[in-house]
């Protein structure tokens, strides 16, 4: 005699090792229809027009970024809704980021989307706002960040993260690796900071 719907669901329920096991499965499962076709899409394995690897000193600036908190409190990502992008501009598209590891795409937002940032404002006013970000916006509650301006940018590592990268698919030359260090010479945390803020989201800046 065939067992039941509600009795097989009893007995499912009943044993923890085949309910976890059977959960993991239906998750993997649901993951792998989602995820699996995404790599064969050119939409989101290549560079959408207009997009270009980050320069050493871009490169190094998301660094500082990351070390320093910021994704924290700035999402990098702009949702498909009017609201998002009559604010902030075109919404963010997987080509946009295919040379970011990690990505850094995330929602919380206690301070403004980043994601179309870049040439919204001159190098001075980031630099400015890096400093004391209440010389320029009174209300905000964003820590100042003035050691960036004093410390010299540390180039050492930078031609070994470019060649990682490239493993991962960044399109780095040789000639790109082997100047990277000179190219940030004389450099501060800060300039690098700023250039990679002034390079988020130029591809579909004007793009509506």
């Amino acid at each position: 005699m065939e067992k039941s719907p509600s009795s097989i669901h009893d007995v499912i329920e009943r044993h923890l090792g085949l309910l976890v096991v059977l959960t993991v499965a239906v998750i993997s499962v649901g993951g792998l229809v989602q995820i699996v076709p995404l790599s064969f899409q050119t939409a989101t394995t290549q560079a959408a027009p207009g997009v270009k690897p980050y320069t050493p000193l871009q490169l190094s600036g998301r660094d500082i970024y990351i070390r320093e908190g910021c994704v924290g409190c700035h999402s990098q990502m702009i949702r498909p809704f009017r609201a998002e992008t009559e604010r902030y501009g075109h919404y963010s598209v997987a080509g946009e980021f295919v040379y970011d590891h990690p990505f850094l795409w995330g929602s919380k937002r206690t301070g403004p989307d980043l994601a179309r940032v870049g040439g919204r404002y001159s190098d001075e006013w980031h630099r400015v706002h890096l400093i004391n970000p209440r010389d320029l916006v009174p209300e905000s509650n964003m820590p100042a960040y003035p050691w960036l301006e004093r410390t010299a940018l540390d180039a050492r590592d930078l031609p070994a993260k470019m060649r990682a990268l490239r493993r991962l698919g960044v399109p780095y030359t040789d000639e790109e690796i082997a100047g990277a260090a000179e190219s940030v010479k004389g450099k501060t945390e800060m300039d690098a900071v700023i250039a990679y803020l002034q390079g988020l989201g130029t591809a579909l800046r004007n793009v509506r």
